[in-house]
């Protein structure tokens, strides 16, 4: 494995780091309970230190699965999770993948601090992440102010923001790097799906801020399975997209095909990996682990031949013109 210093700090993240929440929720199919401590175990033996993490992936149980399958090991790790959806609340039930309400005053993120505390069974978290915010929040000195007297308290050692769910969020990420003190910024990253993550690099790289990459892999379309637009079932994150988004997407990956093969020395889901850490302002890459051969997979990309600079130009063509395909469909579908 191979790491990176998270820029203004002393913490060093494995260029691949794991998202607990496909061990956490089902939203990425159905996990056996003994594969998913298999999969953490496998995960820290092959390197990887970096877990991320948020205390509503399965209402608490994304945290407490990291202190029970590796809390033995906390000195090995860094940890971070995120805050600001109440889903203390059991009055307002969760209909499906609806976003649930969010809550970011003082007395609730101390709070909701003191609870990952607890689940994780550690005194301090190495990142404390917003989660998702909206600019409302983003714009609340009075959050920031109680992120740095946690700070100060030694509760966590550093803070960022995770940005999301859908693509868009140009205006929260922006200022929330070039005015608070945020240390990492998470993002949608992939071959298939650049903005707004690419007006980001040179905004992180000047305001000290590293970029967690999410979801490479853009649903699986990146990992070379499919010749044909999968179906997901009901409760699986992936069947929020469109039918015609991820067909597609199918048809755009036909064109990224060079980047793979014996003559490369890498697979195609190794090369979109290797498309994420081309960016030097990426400081790790969040696949999502569902078995021990994606595992595998997955953390040799490290080891696996960089994109040259004639690959990244062929790519940035390709991007730049759509690749070469009609108006593009909305990738979400309404729910």
């Amino acid at each position: 494995m191979k790491y990176r210093q998270l820029p203004g700090t002393d913490l060093q993240l494995s260029e691949i780091g794991f998202g607990v929440w496909t061990v956490a929720t089902n939203w990425w199919g159905n996990i056996p309970e003994q594969q998913r401590a298999e999969l953490l175990e496998n995960a820290l033996e092959l390197g990887v230190n970096f877990f991320d993490t948020a205390d509503t992936y399965g209402e608490g149980y994304g945290e407490e699965i990291l202190a029970k399958v590796l809390g033995h090991r906390r000195h090995e790790m860094v940890i971070a999770t995120k805050f600001g959806y109440d889903f203390y609340d059991k009055l307002t039930p969760r209909v499906g993948h609806q976003e649930r309400p969010q809550k970011f005053d003082p007395e609730f993120v101390r709070f909701a601090c003191e609870q990952s505390l607890r689940r994780l069974r550690t005194d301090y978290i190495d990142i404390y992440q917003l989660h998702n915010p909206k600019m409302d929040a983003v714009e609340n000195d009075e959050l920031f102010e109680t992120l740095d007297e946690l700070q100060r308290e030694g509760k966590i050692r550093r803070y960022g923001a995770a940005l999301g769910p859908d693509i868009g969020w140009f205006e929260e990420g922006e200022l929330v790097m070039k005015e608070r003190q945020v240390r990492s910024v998470q993002i949608i990253y992939s071959i298939l799906e650049q903005d707004p993550a690419k007006a980001f690099f040179p905004i992180a790289q000047d305001q000290q801020v590293g970029l967690l990459s999410r979801v490479p892999h853009a649903s699986e379309a990146l990992t070379g399975r499919y010749t044909e637009a999968p179906t997901f079932e009901e409760g699986d994150h992936r069947s929020h997209r469109r039918a015609e988004w991820l067909r597609e997407a199918l048809r755009k990956v036909e064109q990224v095909k060079f980047l793979a093969g014996e003559d490369t020395g890498r697979t195609l889901s190794q090369a979109a990996i290797k498309f994420c850490l081309y960016q030097p302002a990426i400081v790790t890459v969040l696949p999502n682990f569902t078995n021990l051969d994606e595992l595998r997979d997955y953390t040799g990309a490290v080891d696996a031949p960089d994109l040259t600079d004639r690959e990244q130009s062929l790519l940035d063509e390709l991007w730049e013109n759509d690749f070469e395909l009609e108006e593009p469909v909305p990738q979400f579908r309404e729910i």
